[in-house]
């Protein structure tokens, strides 16, 4: 399988060039005159939701804005709920959204009037990964004891995801496709309540992002096989990756914020500016490295050619695969 993103390939492209050269002299010229809401199109617990309330909490301890920010959930329709909400704020510059990759596949998946082109590029403040869980009670510790487990299941074998096409799903369907498997998909509304189905049984796996399932792992109720990544992880010790156990599966995920389209340069820059400070906060690369996540910061130009390259991506990705629902 083609690799969808290549790892930190953008770190070189740190803040683009036309904004983040003129974004804190421009920055200076808008400042919100009222709340911000940061929609999140996802539900309550998962990773879109906590990167967004940490970062409410980090703005709000280091003084970074006047006005107080204010997270929101849409996650209904695999996020179709938080797009059409923002187009429908054009123009609107207190309103962000924390976006994930149901911002590429909800649109081409379902007829809701939005094309991701038309919103403000604001940063991407990192890349997610993902891992393949089970309950250790379950037993499994191998990707071969897996296999055999989810053949045995005779397609009964619960695979808990966020959502329904979306990233949970496809990456069920890559390892559907890469080891003969077949799994009855239960979907759910955030991956904080399908971390919690594992650890109560009521899904057999997951493939919770790290950050919605470490805490688990590190109180022993599950376990991870293996990694979606192209090396092992430091915050991951002794979990390997599917490509050094001879399987070509790697996916990551961005965790970005965007604005509504109409957004006037100043505006724009005025959240690039305050994303930028947020991202070189202590605590939030603390946070990032404890949770594996990849902290490669994009903005303007280059992120949106990123968020297009992507979409097509997914596009192709989409077409060869047969998502669970």
């Amino acid at each position: 399988m083609t690799n969808i993103f290549t790892r930190r390939g953008a770190i070189a492209l740190m803040a683009s060039v036309a904004i983040a050269a003129g974004s804190p002299a421009l920055a200076e010229d808008w400042k919100p005159m009222k709340p911000v809401e940061m929609v999140i199109m996802a539900g309550q617990g998962g990773g879109a939701d906590r990167l967004a309330r940490l970062f409410q909490t980090i703005i709000q301890k280091e003084k970074l804005a006047q006005m107080p920010f204010l997270p929101v959930n849409k996650g209904g329709g695999s996020g179709a709920e938080a797009l059409r909400y923002l187009k429908d704020k054009q123009g609107d510059a207190h309103v962000i959204m924390a976006t994930l990759n149901s911002y590429y596949t909800t649109p081409i998946q379902t007829e809701i009037g939005v094309d991701i082109e038309e919103f403000t590029p604001l940063a991407r403040m990192a890349v997610d990964v993902f891992a393949l869980w089970v309950n250790v009670d379950s037993g499994i510790e191998t990707i071969e004891q897996y296999a055999e487990a989810v053949k045995a299941a005779g397609g009964s074998w619960r695979m808990g995801g966020t959502g329904t096409g979306q990233e949970d799903s496809l990456v069920t369907a890559l390892l559907e496709r890469e080891f003969g498997i077949s799994h009855t998909y239960v979907p759910m509304a955030g991956g904080g309540e399908v971390a919690t189905a594992l650890v109560g049984g009521h899904v057999d796996a997951t493939v919770n992002n790290p950050s919605e399932a470490m805490s688990f792992w590190q109180a022993g109720r599950v376990r991870p096989i293996a990694l979606l990544t192209a090396e092992r992880l430091d915050s991951m010790p002794g979990v390997p990756t599917f490509a050094e156990l001879g399987h070509d599966l790697e996916y990551y995920m961005q965790r970005s914020f965007v604005a509504p389209g109409g957004l006037t340069e100043a505006q724009q820059a005025y959240y690039v500016n305050l994303l930028q400070k947020l991202h070189e906060s202590e605590e939030w690369q603390t946070y990032a490295r404890d949770q594996a996540l990849l902290t490669d910061f994009l903005t303007g130009d280059e992120l949106q050619a990123y968020f297009l390259s992507e979409r097509e991506k997914h596009r192709d990705i989409l077409k060869g695969l047969d998502t669970p629902s």
